[in-house]
């Protein structure tokens, strides 16, 4: 019975160590493969705007243009043709030199992308845990982005001639455990970046050890419960078996006694012989019984409302109750997440309609007639002075009457989408506050799967965000980024703030109105805050409007 305790235990903890393993290493790629994906568009997006730049400047002036080539001089006996290389050969101080090269009147004329925007995109390390980077390496296998790990040397003195680079430089696209430059064991994705003709390999990578580190953790606590599991089994056979022989014992006595010619003991014997043998069949059966029974109403305990099982027969009242409780609480719970979420929509709907009544009533009822008050004091008032001091005093009214009845529903999202107006909220976040606040809007204006619901959610979250960051986060910046896939959208939140204890900190409302909104929307959300590095990060499912 020990034995087969250990195997089952054994059997259970190896499985559900190789199954976290294996939904770990998914979730650590798919986040360094977003990493990567942003960065990679992040970089050929600035190359193409410089291009576009040096050729607008190139088109509109005839003589020699004003350029940026650093330290870099090309060899006069090589021709270049327009386009896009990597000069980071001909720089004399071994610097990074992504250039951009254009033919006029027989001369060669180039310029030189500020390595400084490049560096910026890779060193963003959110979400890259404390040993992740990304970086940029050249066809001749030497960095063309510095390293986390060697800041003071100079990237193109950094070898990396990894199985990563290699295939990324041969147009390949993927993911792969390596060795990286360090020699150490890392999770790599990587692919190229080709334009024109620049050919250069990006990667995202992170230390395994830091990956696994959960995991040898894990192993020790299913380690120690394996050694404890076994010790109360043992302890618990120990006793198990002084019971179950004390009866044979006595029917060993028994045995003797009547071997032994005294046959007195005879109906003493065939009861206790009977008893036992029932015993034990009806223990058996009840064991089993009981054990279905009692594995269930855990599985219903836990809320495994999935599980399976079949009653003993016709009169197993027991096994048909625990059915029923399973149905009814099938049932409830259904009722009760239907309800709920209904509830918390039907709240948040009429709220987002009253304040979009009372910002129309603000603007179309409130606002003319203060604008018509205008004009009478404009026209009717002689005394220069009074008609001043009202009109400057109405002038500021009409503003706040616009404001709030900007804040209550802003019309830029029927008109423009939630990207507009949340560009309009940060923009007067600027104006009001000397925080450095930046909104990346990677929507589709033009053919948005974006529903207004969504977009007037979102714009509360973010709202939400912003507003906590400025009253409690004591933050210096903030970084937002909406995205739209194919399938969902993403919305990214970062402040420098002083963050809070996610386990511990007692959340006020806007948390839970903006987990509220997350959940009626039917999406994820994932909060990770700390000193100076707070993020919220919101995936919400495209084409899935709620009822």
């Amino acid at each position: 019975m020990n034995s087969l305790i250990f195997l089952v235990v054994l059997v259970l903890s190896v499985t559900f160590y190789y199954q976290f393993s294996k939904v770990l290493d998914d979730r650590i790629l798919l986040q360094l493969n977003s990493i990567k994906t942003l960065k990679k568009v992040q970089i050929e997006k600035l190359i193409h705007d410089e291009w576009l730049m040096f050729n607008n400047e190139f088109a509109t002036n005839d003589s020699l243009i004003s350029v940026d080539r650093g330290d870099v001089v090309l060899p006069e006996d090589r021709e270049f043709k327009s386009g896009i290389y990597d000069l980071t050969v001909y720089s004399k101080s071994g610097k990074t030199s992504i250039g951009l090269i254009l033919n006029k009147a027989g001369k060669t004329v180039f310029n030189i992308v500020d390595y400084d925007k490049i560096k910026s995109i890779l060193l963003e390390r959110t979400g890259m845990g404390n040993t992740g980077e990304s970086y940029l390496v050249g066809e001749d296998y030497y960095m063309r982005s510095p390293s986390r790990f060697f800041p003071d040397q100079l990237p193109t003195t950094i070898r990396v001639e990894t199985q990563g680079v290699i295939n990324a430089l041969a147009g390949n696209e993927g993911r792969a455990v390596i060795k990286d430059y360090r020699g150490v064991d890392v999770y790599s994705l990587f692919s190229s970046i080709t334009i024109s003709n620049l050919n250069l390999a990006i990667l995202s990578e992170i230390d395994t050890s830091e990956v696994n580190a959960p995991l040898n953790k894990l192993k020790v606590r299913l380690l120690g419960l394996i050694i404890v599991t076994m010790l109360i089994a043992i302890i618990l056979s120990l006793f198990l078996t002084k019971i179950i022989t004390k009866p044979i014992i006595n029917m060993q006595q028994s045995l003797k006694i009547m071997a032994a010619g005294d046959y007195n003991q005879t109906n003493t014997f065939s009861k206790n012989s009977n008893e036992i043998n029932e015993m034990f069949d009806a223990l058996d059966n009840l064991k089993k019984s009981l054990q279905g029974a009692v594995k269930f109403s855990n599985e219903m305990g836990e809320l495994n409302l999935n599980s399976q099982y079949v009653p003993k027969g016709d009169n197993d009242l027991l096994g048909k109750s625990l059915l029923k409780m399973r149905d009814k609480l099938i049932e409830f719970r259904n009722n009760e997440n239907k309800n709920r979420v209904n509830t918390k929509r039907l709240l948040v709907d009429g709220l987002e309609n009253e304040r979009r009544r009372l910002s129309r009533e603000l603007h179309d009822g409130i606002g003319p007639l203060l604008t018509s008050l205008k004009f009478y004091i404009e026209n009717r008032i002689e005394s220069k002075k009074k008609r001043m001091e009202m009109i400057t005093l109405l002038d500021a009214t009409i503003s706040e009457i616009r404001s709030m009845s900007n804040d209550l529903m802003p019309s830029t999202i029927d008109d423009f989408g939630v990207g507009a107006a949340l560009s309009n909220f940060v923009e007067s976040i600027k104006q009001s506050s000397d925080i450095d606040i930046e909104f990346e809007d990677l929507t589709n204006p033009d053919n948005s799967k974006i529903t207004k619901n969504q977009a007037i959610n979102i714009f509360r979250i973010g709202q939400e965000l912003i507003n906590n960051t400025l009253k409690h986060a004591q933050a210096k910046q903030i970084r937002i980024t909406l995205s739209e896939f194919e399938n969902f959208i993403s919305f990214f939140y970062f402040d420098d703030g002083i963050g809070f204890d996610i386990n511990s900190v007692k959340l006020g409302s806007g948390i839970i109105n903006i987990k509220e909104r997350v959940e009626i929307c039917q999406g994820e959300i994932a909060i990770d805050s700390k000193q100076g590095r707070t993020t919220f990060e919101i995936e919400l499912p495209i084409n899935h409007e709620s009822n």
